[in-house]
């Protein structure tokens, strides 16, 4: 299938540093249920083997205790445990953080939720040597993510890994290769993957109603987000393990800008919004086209709203994608509102007999019209805005806990094929606009025809670090 393909012609680079750290211690007919299954048919070739089969420890009743860990306690972190936790035996027994006054409120939290007192672990290494523990949750920055996942696949567990996939394609490519060389289950956290509303709109795309597609647009409009003042260095706060946090990261000097939350603005740890939410919008727009690798990028943008604010990533941005037979169009833009269709985000799908816009808060179709004996008609029946039924992020945390319980990675939501498809793809994005050049993907060689946007591929690790060998 596409997916499979895709990323194989994306793997770049072969060979990989031997080391790790210098510290380191030890489409189905139905296209509505295809939508909501398919990341998985593709990975179910990845782990199902033998070495599986023969390790009863892997299979869990419906009545058996799955023990989690989650590994990063903030933000999507805290809200994925929380999701999983709703569902019968599961049961988060320990917490990984660098900062200890997050891990106290969390383990504080956690208690009062469960009645129990979690293990508490400020590296997460000594975390992945737990013997209880079934499966984890990698909440951290973007730029740990390719670690904290293929150390937990390979220490045998299960992994859930916040969007995006990696901080780079080289990443991604080392993370399909390390689900490839294991038989955990990996979902990504790409959430709107289980929204219903998305299934459906996904089958109406499908079935062909909107006649030709042209374009498709993705955007994400922020005006939430105001600019991230300039402030002076300083020392870490008490219980922070800086060091720990940058990790692969260049080394610098603690600056509160660059820390919880407001990391996602700076190159050396994440992408900006192209990445935190381009995966989610682009993944829904190549699955419904049946995409495979763009064949080229283009992007504009920079610092327009806030030029003199702290933060490195475009405020505003547009990327042009070139597929056969249509462009897609990402967007985003902070400080603003207004957004196509009256929306702050979404996807639309523009075709010669209409167009149906889609997001987290439902799905509709407008029609194109045309002039028929003097008379305006439109080509196609207007459908009213439908919303969505459910909690999209409970049904993906439903679905990672079914898979494991049943050894069935087509019981995935998002399999770490479709993760790296969608962060491949916005990371591409973010290297048309560093390179400022239209850039053309050659999918046989598997690389651009641009030098600068061919290093910008890889991965820069540093302070020790090394990146991950499978």
């Amino acid at each position: 299938m596409f997916l499979k393909n895709v990323v194989v012609k994306m793997t770049i680079f072969k060979n990989q540093t031997t080391s790790r750290n210098i510290n380191t211690t030890t489409m189905s007919n139905n296209p509505r249920r295809k939508f909501l299954k398919q990341t998985t048919l593709a990975t179910a070739g990845l782990g199902l083997s033998g070495s599986l089969l023969a390790n009863p420890v892997s299979f869990f009743g419906a009545n058996d205790r799955m023990n989690f860990g989650l590994i990063g306690c903030n933000g999507m972190g805290w809200s994925n445990i929380q999701a999983h936790l709703k569902l019968p035996n599961v049961n988060c027994v320990a917490l990984a953080d660098i900062d200890q006054r997050v891990l106290d409120r969390r383990a504080g939290e956690l208690q009062k939720m469960t009645g129990k007192a979690p293990k508490l672990y400020t590296d997460y290494r000594k975390l992945l040597e737990n013997k209880d523990i079934d499966a984890v949750i990698i909440g951290t920055p973007d730029h740990w993510h390719c670690l904290n996942m293929v150390d937990a696949v390979q220490a045998g567990k299960h992994v859930y890994v916040e969007k995006p996939l990696a901080n780079s394609i080289e990443e991604c490519n080392v993370m399909l290769k390390a689900a490839n060389a294991s038989d955990r289950m990996i979902q990504v956290g790409q959430w709107q993957r289980s929204g219903q509303q998305y299934a459906d709109a996904i089958d109406y795309v499908q079935s062909g109603k909107l006649g030709q597609i042209r374009l498709v647009k993705c955007w994400a409009y922020q005006g939430w987000m105001n600019p991230v003042p300039e402030k002076p260095n300083t020392t870490p706060p008490p219980g922070v393990d800086y060091a720990m946090w940058l990790g692969p990261a260049p080394e610098r000097p603690f600056n509160e800008n660059r820390f919880h939350f407001n990391f996602r603005w700076f190159w050396d740890y994440a992408g900006g919004l192209m990445t935190d939410w381009g995966v989610h919008e682009l993944d829904i727009a190549l699955f419904a086209m049946g995409a495979k690798a763009p064949k080229s990028i283009l992007a504009s943008g920079g610092k327009l709203a806030y030029p003199d604010d702290a933060s490195e990533t475009p405020d505003t941005l547009q990327t042009v994608y070139e597929f056969d037979g249509f462009n897609l169009l990402w967007e985003h833009a902070t400080g603003i509102d207004g957004g196509p269709y009256g929306r702050t985000e979404g996807i639309a799908f523009i075709g010669n007999n209409g167009t149906l816009v889609v997001n987290r808060g439902g799905w509709e179709v407008i029609p194109e019209g045309e002039r028929k004996d003097n008379e305006w008609v439109t080509k196609l029946d207007r459908v009213e805005l439908r919303k969505p039924e459910g909690n999209a992020l409970d049904n993906h945390a439903k679905s990672f806990v079914t898979a494991i319980r049943d050894n069935d990675a087509s019981k995935l939501a998002c399999g770490v094929e479709t993760g790296s498809i969608a962060a491949i793809t916005a990371h591409m994005g973010n290297i048309a606009y560093k390179t400022g050049n239209k850039i053309y993907w050659d999918a046989a060689s598997g690389s651009f025809n641009n030098t600068e946007a061919d290093a910008l591929v890889q991965a820069q690790y540093h302070n020790g670090w090394k990146l991950p060998t499978v």
